[in-house]
Formats: C-alpha cells, structure tokens, sequence
C-alpha cells in the first residue's frame, strides 16, 4: 500500500456538515453500503447465469468461466488502485466515478451478443464497482476521527461487512430467480437501477470533497500514484490468473512470468518514494500481512463451496438456476447473522478461531455429501460456510481497520479485497479443475479435500497469531466507539502560544519569543519512508514547509535530519535493538535510496544542515549537531517532524536536558497512533516545551524585535 497523497489536514479531513449527534446517520452510510455492494452482488449473481450463457452463445459451460475470472482480476487490480486515487483526488470524486462506470458496464452487458462483449461488461464492472469498498472503509474512517472515535466504529464496519458477505451468499438466490423470470441478461441490467439509486444517494448524502483535484505534470502525477507500480502489480496478477485459469495444465512459462514481474515489482517498490504496494510496511508489519493472507484463503474456501456447489446443485441434483440459489438462502441469512454478531464484540481473536474452526468443519462435511444426500443436510453444511463468511469478513475488517495507517486506509482496504479476489481466482481454478471432465460426487469430494488443506492451514496461521490477543486486551482499556470523555473535549487547534507561556515546573508566566538568529528549525525525518506511516502527510509536510518558508525569510538557521543506514551501519546494528536491527535486516532505511531521502517538497539550501543518523534521536547522526549548534550561537530549537513518539520525543528530551529553549510545532509533528500523539502533546511536551502552530512563529520572531 502506498504513502498516502491525501492532501488534507485533519481538521479539512472531516465531513462537511457532519451531525453533531451521530456522525453515522443513514443518510452517510446507505450510499456506502449500496455501493461496497455491488462488486460481491456481481461477484455471486453471475454463478446461476452461466449455465444459459452457455446455452444461449452455443459454448461449452467450462468457456463461461472468464466471466468469472476476468472481473475478479479486475477487481484486484482495480481494489486498491481505487484506494489510491481516492486518497490523491477524494473520495467522493472516486466513489462517483465507479458508479457511473457500472451504469455503462450494465448497458454493454444487456445489449451483448458474443462472450468477449460479456467480458467486456464484466471487466467494467470489476472496475466501477471496485471505488465502492475502500471508498467506503476511507470515508468512515476520517468519519470516526472527525467525531473523535478513539476505537473502530464496529456497528458501521459491521453494516459494511453485512451488506457485503450477505450479498456474496445471497447473489445465487437473487439471481436465480431473476435469470429464470427474465433470462440470463438479468445479470446485467439490474446493474443499472441499483447504480442509479446509487448514485443518487451519493450524490445527496456524502459531502463534495473539500479539495480541488491537484493534477500536475503527467510525470509528477504518476510519480504520485506510483503508476509503474500499479502497472507491474497488474502485470504479475495477469499472469498468475493466465497460470490459474490454465489447471490441470500447468503452464510454466504464465508461472515463472508471474514470478519474474513480482520480484521487478517488489524491487520497485522498494526504491519508489511513494510506493503502490509498500513492501516495507507488509515486511514490518506483520499482523496486516497475516490479516491478508488470513483474508485471502478463507475467502478462497468459501468461494470454492459456492461456485463448486452452485454447478453441482444444477448439473448433478438437475436443480434450476433458481433452485439452486434458493438452496443457498439460508448460507446468505446466517452470513447477515454472524457479522452482526461479531460486529458487536469488541474482541477479533476468538471471532477469527472460529471461523477457521467451521471453515474446516464444512470441508470435513462436504466429503460426505453426494448425489443421495437430503437436500436438507446440504443447506446444513452450506450454512455452516455461511457462518464462515460472516465472521471472518467482520474480524478480518476490523483488524485492518486497527492496523492499516490511517491516510493509507483506502489502498490498504483495497489491497484487503486485491488478497480476497486472488483466492477467489484460485477457487475457480479449483472447481475448474475438479469439474474438468465433468461436475460429479468425485470431483465435489475433491473440491472438499482442497478445502480441508486450505481450512486447516487457516486455522495454524489464527491460532498462531498472536497480534489479535493483544490488541484485544488493548481495546479493553479504552472507552466504547463514540463514548464521550469524563473531561473537556480536546481542542481541534494545537495550542498557541502567542506573547505569554506557562512554565509547567514552576507555575509562573514567562515572555516566549523567538530571536531567529539564535533559533534552529529542525525538520527531522520528513522522508518518504516515514511518512507512509503517519495519518495525513501532506498535511504535515505542508505546515514543515511553511516553517521552512519563516526560517527563510526570517534567517533562522535550519537543520535537516533524516534517518538512513549504509551497509556498515546495518552490520554494525547488534541483534537486540529491536527497532533498528529489525529495519536493517528488511533493508528498508538503505542510504542512498529516494526512500529515505528528505522529501523533495523540503528544498535544502547551501547555508542548511544536513545530519544523516543511525538512531532515533537527531543527536545520534554523523555529524556532530552539538558543535553545529554551539557554532552557530544557537539557544533555541523549533522542533517538527516524523513521529512524534520516535525522533521528537528522544530530540526533545535530550535537547531540554542540554537547556535548549525548546518549541514543539504541534501542527508539523504527527504519530501514527493519534493517541500516543495526543497524550504526548497534552500530558508529557509541555513539561520541556511551548507547544505551539506554524501560525505562531511569526509572531513570536516579531515579539522579539
């Protein structure tokens, strides 16, 4: 996932006209939900069509299968992409645009003739309707943190994982009945009503983007979204689906292409200064990559149950299209049923065990299901599937949710369905295969021996992980989501010191100003590597530049410090610092690379300092800042910079106890846990130094004149 380019500062983050009551209303999330469904409503609508596809285009059923893979690849393309651009151009602008795009792909499809105009119509949906789910999970979250949320809105997530895992289950019986009243094209069009309602309650109920759409060079616009990224990342999934679709012939040149473009592009990656698929944070942060992988092979199972069963129930019980779907009701009913349940809960981890535990129960059972089984009995084992989906979809969510950073949320949710739509292109290639010479109890029964390796590796990899644990116990200790605190609200403003400060070891008042000439700004770890990390980047970096802008016109001095490692300073790091052994060993703070250069909107000066260190603090680099300090007759440092609970807090303390006058630029300093950022500025910072804004700095130089 990338370093987010959203261009917001927090307080221009928020909904225009949020409510001041609840911050969720109905009129906020039914476009979200309606539109995070429609790509699972075409995902599973499609299963009971491709029976009469085949039989109205005169091809065998086996053809109809890249009706299914084709929007599936889109839509791991297109999920995080999606993401991306919303967070560069706003939500709202994105989520529109992917509306309007299904509009189309419903006319192309109800006027189509030939299978290539079919996956022409697919690969449109895929696309448009890919804007609704992370457009979704960006828009609630800045939603939530306008509103001063301190913990996941589970009931929101919870409606959102509903309307989508329900969808996903319920599509065969939708579209079961609509194909056996109107035919096959009912596939297609009834994508033109609900996108329309759709975007009319876009267009009513969520706020036009605050910002203007901020283009640029063509060159500096794909440097923005990392579009060799995008390409490369799509290329890799292309041939991996080639690969895929190709079982039981294994086609080794599709693979080792597949391989080829995904280690190009993880290279790639590593050296882009804002990268689609940020390698290094899936290497560091562990519990996200396990919650994708996690995602990825639970979908993979219940998709392979209801592509598998649904061509089963027709060809070897003789059910109808909509005899079929209805049998898979009730999975859709207790799907509903188990996300909401879970939505409810605050903890994840027993929520993810069980899922994996029914994951493997439905494997063991469907290896006893046959041509004589009741009809009965195999609603039971599809509703166990059902229960599956429901809770792992929600719990997987909420990880997410808790562990993606806050400005990349939209491409990480992306990347979230990019895993689910993977497994669901394997779980095609699966059934495919498993029904290559025919749909058969035999090849149902190898479907389910798949499904009971891939539910038990599930089941190891929850088990094992013990992220969720931990964060469970966390989330204890904090107030319920859109609990009110027991004291004043916290001001939206960082606090400004204008003439007058508090000396919080004393109590007495004292005079704070700034004489530029003996002053030194610090911009410490603006670079492309940190800021990824951090919610709202562009909005810290432009306040760091308008304190760059003061420094200049005022001749304060100014210090760059960025963190980087040569190869010697990575060997030199001893194995139990557990921060810097951990990036050396990833290799993600590498000298020399765009990555962990100073970013290239901070321009350095002859006259400017530049200090490269191999620790947190600013003190701790190759050059002696001590003596450049002492040189330059400085007293006093302005401190911003990446993050907050990293190089400002180790600076800062060590700065104050060298007697530094010290000023903290609340509004050019982020963390990327706004609670750490928070109890830092309110509770520890103020003890050491004046918390001030960038709008302070020229009034407190002109004071001293």
């Amino acid at each position: 996932m990338p370093h987010a380019g959203d261009t917001r500062t927090p307080e221009r983050t928020a909904e225009a006209g949020a409510p001041r009551g609840n911050p969720f209303g109905a009129r906020f999330v039914t476009p979200l939900y309606l539109g995070a469904s429609l790509n699972p409503v075409n995902s599973s609508i499609i299963a009971t069509a491709l029976v009469a596809i085949a039989a109205a285009l005169h091809i065998p059923v086996g053809d109809t299968a890249i009706l299914i893979s084709s929007l599936y690849l889109t839509s791991a393309l297109a999920q995080p992409a999606a993401g991306r651009l919303a967070e560069e151009f706003g939500p709202r602008r994105i989520f529109v645009a992917g509306i309007t795009l299904v509009l189309a792909a419903g006319i192309v499809g109800s006027l189509a003739h030939s299978l290539t105009a079919l996956i022409v119509a697919r690969v449109l949906i895929g696309a448009g309707t890919s804007a609704g789910y992370p457009v979704a999970m960006l828009l609630i979250r800045r939603r939530a943190e306008q509103a001063g949320h301190k913990t996941p809105p589970r009931e929101v997530l919870g409606g959102l994982s509903i309307t989508g895992a329900a969808t996903v289950a319920v599509g065969p019986a939708i579209g079961g009945l609509l194909i056996g009243w109107a035919g096959w094209r009912a596939a297609f069009w009834i994508n033109i009503p609900v996108a329309a309602i759709a975007l009319f309650l876009a267009l009513a109920g969520i706020a036009r983007d605050p910002d203007p759409v901020r283009l640029g060079s063509p060159r500096a616009l794909a440097s923005r979204i990392d579009l060799l990224g995008m390409l490369g990342f799509g290329g890799s999934l292309t041939a991996l689906m080639v690969f895929l679709n190709a079982l039981p012939h294994l086609d080794w040149l599709a693979l080792a292409a597949a391989l080829v473009l995904a280690v190009a592009l993880a290279g790639w990656e590593l050296r882009a200064a804002q990268p689609f698929l940020d390698v290094r944070l899936l290497v560091a942060n562990g519990a996200l990559t396990r919650t994708y992988l996690r995602n990825g092979l639970t979908l993979m199972g219940t998709y392979v149950i209801l592509y598998g069963l649904t061509q089963w129930l027709e060809v070897a019980r003789g059910l109808s299209a909509y005899q079929a779907g209805l049998m898979l009701m009730p999975m859709g009913v207790l799907t509903a049923l188990a996300a909401r349940v879970v939505s409810r809960r605050a903890a994840v981890r027993w929520p993810l065990i069980a899922c994996a535990v029914l994951l493997l129960v439905g494997a063991v059972a469907t290896l006893f299901v046959g041509s004589n089984t009741p009809m009965a009995a195999v609603i039971c084992v599809t509703a166990v599937f059902g229960l599956t989906s429901g809770a792992g979809t929600v719990a997987n969510q909420t990880v997410l949710y808790q562990e993606a950073p806050a400005a990349a949320l939209g491409t990480a949710s992306g990347l979230l369905r990019t895993f689910g739509y993977i497994g669901s292109i394997a779980s095609a290639a699966i059934t495919g295969t498993a029904f290559h010479r025919g749909v058969s109890d035999s090849g149902l029964h190898s479907i389910a021996w798949v499904l009971v390796v891939i539910s038990a590796l599930v089941l190891v990899m929850t088990v094992l992980d013990r992220q969720p644990a931990r964060a469970d116990r966390h989330r204890t200790s904090q107030p319920p989501a859109g609990a009110r605190n027991p004291g004043p609200a916290p001001s939206t403003e960082p606090p400004r010191t204008e003439s007058r400060s508090t000396d919080m070891t004393t109590g007495t008042h004292t005079t704070a100003t700034l004489d530029p000439a003996r002053t030194a700004l610090l911009l410490m770890d603006f670079q492309p590597v940190v800021l990824g990390a951090v919610p709202d980047p562009q909005g810290v970096l432009a306040r760091a530049g308008e304190a760059l802008a003061w420094a200049r016109a005022h001749g304060a001095h100014v210090v760059f410090v960025r963190v980087a490692l040569t190869q010697e300073d990575a060997a030199a790091v001893p194995a139990h610092n557990k921060t810097f052994s951990q990036a050396a060993a990833a290799g993600y703070l590498t000298d020399g690379t765009a990555a962990t250069a100073v970013h290239e909107s901070l321009k350095a000066e002859e006259d400017d300092l530049t200090v490269r260190k191999t620790r947190i603090s600013a003190f701790a680099g190759d050059t002696d800042l001590r003596a450049e300090l002492r040189a330059r007759n400085v007293d006093t440092l302005v401190l911003a910079g990446l993050s907050t609970s990293g190089v400002v807090l180790t600076t800062l303390r060590q700065a104050a106890d060298e007697d530094y006058r010290l000023f903290l630029l609340a509004d050019a300093t982020a963390d990327p846990d706004p609670e750490v950022h928070r109890v830092l500025m309110e509770k520890v910072f103020p003890h050491q130094a004046e918390i001030i804004s960038t709008a302070d700095l020229a009034a407190l130089s002109t004071a001293a004149e």
